[in-house]
């Protein structure tokens, strides 16, 4: 052996240790995300590697079921929420004191969360609005989320930058689209363990459970500056339409056509309307706003309007069908009654028309 064949054997050899260090260590790595039973139907579905990250020990993670997630929304809302039990309307305060000056309201079907409570007196925060409201005419504990259930929406929200939302409960089945970190959707069902289903784009879609969360949606309160400001500008509004600049109802009637397409472009036209006439039953309802625009938007109630769906609709297309139904709405026709609520027919008793009941 010459030096030179002499001084590169080290050499060579270092190489050659480095590389089976590198291949061992590699090999315990994945023993050990082996060993941790890393959730492999939860990277199919997940499209973010950042959220998979093994840097985090998984032993120290509480993976909670879907069950165990809605029963721990439940229990805090049974903790910590109160209603309104009011016919209209019901004064939250800036001190508990009927004296005390007024911040907002919370409307009937309205809650909030507890944040303390004293002589009679419940200090509550509620969208925007944190104010004292008498304890007489708020509804605590199982009452509370009685009626909480009753009126509001469970929506999901994502723990990851995207999830697939399949046509089957199945990682074979194909896709209807993507969930975006920021998007939320309504919940219709546990499947199982492993999927839920929601509603996207009109339909049913299917969702796995190992990266969402359940959130459950009710109407909030509204601060006096919203409650003026929406006075003004209905006011502004009916003094540019008198002067003939746009007619008064043109934006509401395609605001109104642009709802019952989010909400009912895949029922019948009797569907359409009724979705139409539970908006017009609102705001004839003294509960409510007194335009399409406040009852539309009213906090928690609609959720194409919540997640700006319906605006999206209302600057593109909306379909001919669906206009006609805003309009028959609003002439006075009816398909529902004097239905204020809708929701996707199968959990609660009311009229059923297509796929929603209405009560």
């Amino acid at each position: 052996m010459n030096r030179r064949s002499r001084l590169l054997y080290p050499a060579a050899a270092l190489l050659w240790m480095l590389i089976a260090v590198a291949v061992g260590g590699l090999t315990v790595q994945a023993a050990e995300r082996e060993e941790y039973d890393f959730p492999t139907s939860g990277v199919a579905e997940v499209l973010d590697p950042g959220a998979l990250s093994s840097d985090t020990p998984i032993e120290e993670e509480v993976e909670l079921t879907i069950n165990e997630k809605f029963e721990s929304e439940k229990e805090r809302m049974e903790a910590e929420l109160a209603m309104a039990n009011v016919k209209n309307t019901l004064n939250v305060r800036a001190e508990a004191d009927e004296k005390s000056a007024k911040v907002g309201f919370l409307y009937k079907d309205c809650g909030g969360t507890i944040l303390e409570q004293k002589d009679g007196w419940t200090k509550i925060r509620s969208g925007n609005v944190v104010g004292w409201a008498k304890d007489e005419y708020l509804l605590f504990g199982e009452e509370a989320k009685a009626m909480a259930e009753d009126v509001g929406n469970w929506i999901v929200t994502l723990d990851s930058s995207a999830v697939r939302v399949r046509k089957e409960p199945n990682f074979e089945s194909d896709m209807y689209g993507l969930l975006a970190h920021d998007d939320t959707v309504e919940f219709i069902d546990i499947v199982n363990e492993s999927w839920i289903s929601v509603e996207y784009d009109d339909e049913i879609g299917y969702v796995n459970t190992d990266y969402i969360n359940v959130e459950f949606y009710i109407d909030k309160a509204e601060t006096i500056e919203v409650v003026r400001a929406r006075e003004r500008a209905e006011a502004e509004r009916k003094r540019t339409a008198n002067r003939g600049a746009v007619p008064a109802d043109a934006d509401e009637l395609r605001l109104l056509g642009a709802l019952i397409y989010c909400e009912a472009g895949n029922q019948s036209y009797e569907g359409m309307v009724g979705v139409g006439a539970v908006v017009m039953n609102r705001l004839k309802h003294p509960a409510y706003p007194n335009t399409i625009h406040g009852v539309i938007y009213a906090s928690g109630q609609f959720t194409p309007a919540m997640t700006g769906k319906v605006a999206k609709v209302y600057e593109g297309t909306v379909p001919e069908m669906c206009m006609q139904a805003a309009q028959a709405a609003i002439n006075g026709e009816t398909t529902v009654g004097d239905a204020t609520y809708f929701r996707r027919a199968g959990k609660r008793e009311g009229f059923v028309l297509g796929d929603h009941v209405f009560w």
